[in-house]
């Protein structure tokens, strides 16, 4: 099995998700007197359903069952976390953050906390800032979560958001390691391109111009996934699967393709959870864990992508 290399020491130790029980179909979208069908938005978007919380159920509440499941697959306690990142762009309000409140939650005491918004490249942002921090031994094990409720945030009588965004929460534990668990991040941005996902103010709803996204995503990220492979030590046909961000089943099919990897299995996540932003990733990846469609030390790529406009991708080993 290849060997990751690049900077050594640290690696993922256990992943976990939550999805809201609240199953949304297209159907139930048309349903609301959106001018939309199940055929339309499969042929668009690929998905047939998607999770969307309650009320009641917030993006804390979310993060929290996600983070408590990753550290009861990593084998630690709450005593053993010193940092929480929680990448998340949909907090009900800015202050207070949501890391915080989920470590309490989790009976994580006194660890440093923040969130972090690269919206759906978030979760490879925090990857990457938790592995960083394992590795300059600022701290020793990180709590790294990607949970959203977009469905606060969409408007549901659009039809070119109202099909596509979902609610859920993913997340992993990240400590040190022997070798290299995490490869080197290639990550950027094209502010140039931020009105093409954007809120414009605290009382609107999230708007995307989806055909200038597929454009960029399609074109401008597959070779960022071929760098990471390449910093990582791994060429494309070394990997055991590909989760990219769930963006689309069009974008997802289009750079699975230019970035060639035969032998890997490729997240579609998106059919059954819809886009989740930063949570699609860790949400996807913990799928195929639990399958058992990914085994323990394979090398995995993942690759997000989103509003700002900013990408991250990184080649991790599988826990």
């Amino acid at each position: 099995m290849t060997t990751l290399t690049g900077v050594p020491g640290s690696r993922l130790l256990g992943l976990g998700e939550h999805a809201p029980a609240t199953v949304v179909t297209n159907d139930d979208i048309a349903a609301r007197g959106v001018d939309t069908n199940d055929q339309w938005i499969r042929d668009r978007v690929g998905i047939a359903s998607r999770r969307i919380a309650g009320p009641d159920e917030s993006v804390v509440d979310m993060a929290a069952v996600a983070g408590g499941k990753a550290l009861a697959a990593s084998g630690l306690g709450a005593a053993d976390i010193d940092l929480v990142i929680v990448a998340t762009c949909t907090m009900p309000s800015q202050i207070p953050g949501a890391a915080a409140q989920v470590a309490t939650r989790l009976g994580i005491r006194s660890p440093g906390a923040f969130d972090l918004n690269a919206a759906c490249a978030g979760f490879v942002y925090a990857l990457a800032t938790a592995s960083s921090a394992v590795i300059s031994g600022s701290a020793r094990h990180v709590l790294v979560i990607g949970a959203e409720k977009l469905s606060d945030w969409t408007d549901w009588e659009d039809r070119s958001t109202a099909i596509i965004f979902a609610d859920g929460a993913g997340a992993a534990v990240v400590g040190p390691g022997e070798g290299t668990g995490i490869g080197p991040v290639v990550w950027g941005s094209a502010g140039e391109s931020a009105e093409l996902i954007a809120v414009a103010h605290r009382n609107t709803f999230l708007y995307q111009e989806g055909q200038s996204v597929f454009r960029w995503a399609t074109t401008a990220l597959a070779p960022v996934a071929l760098e990471a492979c390449a910093r990582a030590g791994v060429t494309p046909a070394d990997l055991a699967a590909f989760v990219p961000h769930q963006a689309n089943l069009r974008i997802i099919e289009a750079i699975a393709r230019k970035v060639g990897a035969p032998h890997a299995i490729v997240a579609r996540d998106i059919v059954t959870a819809g886009n989740t932003s930063s949570a699609s990733i860790p949400m996807a990846l913990c799928r195929m864990v639990e399958r058992g469609e990914v085994p323990s030390g394979a090398p995995v790529l993942v690759l997000g992508f989103g509003a700002g406009l900013t990408y991250a991708g990184q080649v991790l080993t599988c826990p």
